[in-house]
């Protein structure tokens, strides 16, 4: 009877033993969490987190009319299937008594980081915020053997937490999509823009200083077809040269942008009354990415 208890107890332990070295658990020490938050536009925001042997946790948000959240699970070894990872908010060790919370799931695609964006990514920084620890769980695309934990420590957070508060209050409320393609217009027979070109054309000012990156900014000036060609044509690359002295004068550099003058050609209205006339002129600013 003794052996036969003694033979159910070591079955028992080696199960269990075989089930804990089955998990590896991914997740910084106390003493070696870090958290990192890197600005250098008002393009966007980043808070990162290094996870060892693992890869990093990675907030991040970019320009647009509305505030926006992701959250990728940067792996250094990427998935090699298509599954999912269970998402929960776990307590520390030193909080007994708090309850873990289920988040969502996140779709695992193959050779590809893990993602969530905005309500879920959201949830993600509150849970940090409260001092709690956001976890992963999921089979290895590797091992059938192996499950893998993946926690993302709250230890060393606020600080870097509070500036990218802070740069996600600063960011600009739009994106390169929604300027990329401007088309200004002009009071009559002048070099002076209307109010809402003026507006546009400071929106793409401030882009610029932002952007480094944008090597090319081209700008085309029209005209309508009253005052002779070869004034128009004239007005045409005056009005050109104005929009490059005020990209200019905001620190862009000279280089940047590059103008031409069209006067007369190129219409897109008729010039019948004075709504078409208008319609032509026109400048037209092009953004274009390396």
């Amino acid at each position: 009877m003794m052996n036969r208890l003694q033979g159910l107890l070591a079955l028992l332990c080696l199960v269990s033993c075989q089930s804990f070295a089955d998990v590896r658990h991914y997740q910084a020490s106390i003493d070696s969490s870090k958290w990192q938050f890197s600005k250098q536009t008002r393009l966007q925001c980043r808070l990162e987190h290094a996870i060892p042997r693992y890869g990093k946790a990675v907030f991040s948000s970019a320009a647009g009319r509305s505030l926006n959240l992701n959250f990728a699970l940067d792996m250094l070894r990427l998935p090699d299937n298509y599954s999912f990872a269970k998402v929960s908010s776990v307590p520390p060790s030193y909080r007994p008594g708090v309850a873990s919370k289920s988040v969502t799931e996140m779709k695992l695609l193959k050779q590809f980081d893990g993602e969530l964006t905005q309500k879920p990514a959201w949830i993600l920084l509150n849970e940090l915020e409260k001092g709690m620890t956001p976890t992963f769980y999921y089979q290895d695309w590797y091992s059938q053997f192996d499950k893998v934990v993946v926690g993302v420590s709250a230890v060393n957070f606020h600080q870097a937490y509070d500036e990218f508060l802070l740069c996600l209050d600063n960011l600009l409320p739009y994106s390169f999509e929604d300027i990329s393609l401007t088309v200004l217009t002009y009071q009559k027979n002048s070099s002076e823009l209307s109010k809402s070109s003026k507006k546009r054309l400071a929106m793409i000012a401030e882009y610029l200083k932002q952007d480094v990156e944008l090597e090319l900014v081209l700008v085309d000036a029209y005209t309508d077809s009253y005052g002779g060609r070869f004034h128009n044509q004239e007005l045409s690359k005056k009005r050109a040269a104005a929009i490059q002295s005020f990209f200019v004068e905001h620190n862009v550099d000279k280089d940047r942008v590059k103008i031409e003058g069209f006067g007369e050609k190129r219409h897109i209205a008729s010039n019948q009354n004075i709504i078409e006339r208008s319609k032509n002129r026109r400048v037209v600013i092009r953004m274009q990415r390396p």
